[in-house]
């Protein structure tokens, strides 16, 4: 293999899997990926992976489909990725993982995209391993699918606070069956109150043989300020641990309350990542 960039092929299996071992936590997201399909193979989102080889080897990569999630990408090596793909004119919705990396390849990719949305470049990555430090709450449990029409409008306050527009902005069936999905996959932990509401929700994003990584952290407006966050994210690392033994999630670095409600549960920083929303 000649230096530069070329799309992985199956070839590439042992290679990348060694590259993303370097990081585990950090790199779930395609580690998910190949244990899913037993390796490289064409995507149910249509995605690729680039790798940037240096002296024939394999040095770091990159996840490119609707959004791009590098791999052990240096500073210098993301800039020229970030050219790279901006001269094949693709277009991406996000760009997310480390931050260095992240914003390396947004540093030369801004050229050739539209003005993103939002650049959030630091947000810290945190990680569990082990008991959490607080009490479970006791009514967690996975959503089910007779309760659709109630977990979707939280999922969807979620989603709006955490990016600032609807996810039913040209339509809400894709972001229905999103959710639906997350539900049949036992991905949906919720807790409902005596009227059926939600009270909190939280969702097994993205899951690995070593990671699961937690997303769609949520907690009902009407619930805030009464202490009760903690522990239901200890009832989610506890379900989660049920299937890898590294709990980890990103968060926003000026959401100081949730930082502080994962603290408080046992999660500790072991990186720091970004997210570039197009």
């Amino acid at each position: 293999m000649s230096d530069g960039f070329a799309t992985l092929g199956k070839e590439h299996n042992e290679a990348l899997g060694r590259l993303v071992d370097r990081d585990p936590t950090a790199n779930v997201f395609i580690a998910s990926h190949l244990e899913a399909s037993r390796g490289l193979s064409p995507s149910y989102a249509g995605g690729e992976v680039i790798g940037i080889f240096r002296a024939g080897e394999l040095v770091s990569a990159c996840w490119a489909g609707v959004n791009l999630v590098p791999i052990g990408v240096s500073a210098a090596d993301g800039a020229a990725l970030g050219t790279y793909l901006g001269q094949s004119k693709r277009k991406f919705s996000s760009i997310f993982g480390p931050s260095d990396a992240v914003l390396a390849i947004w540093s030369t990719l801004l050229e050739y995209s539209p003005e993103p949305f939002d650049v959030r470049p630091a947000q810290p990555l945190l990680a569990i391993t082990g008991q959490p430090h607080v009490e479970p709450a006791a009514g967690l449990r996975f959503t089910r699918e007779d309760e659709l029409d109630v977990i979707v409008p939280a999922c969807a306050a979620m989603f709006e606070e955490e990016v600032g527009y609807s996810p039913f902005t040209g339509g809400g069936d894709h972001y229905r069956r999103r959710v639906a999905s997350l539900v049949r996959r036992h991905a949906s932990l919720a807790d409902f109150d005596d009227d059926g509401q939600v009270i909190f929700k939280a969702e097994l994003g993205t899951v690995s043989s070593t990671t699961v990584q937690i997303q769609g952290v949520w907690m009902n407006p009407a619930y805030r300020g009464q202490g009760l966050s903690a522990s239901y994210l200890a009832a989610v690392v506890l379900v989660a641990q049920q299937r890898a033994p590294v709990v980890s999630l990103y968060v926003n670095s000026f959401n100081t309350r949730a930082l502080a409600a994962y603290r408080t549960v046992g999660f500790s920083q072991v990186g720091t990542f970004a997210t570039v929303l197009l």
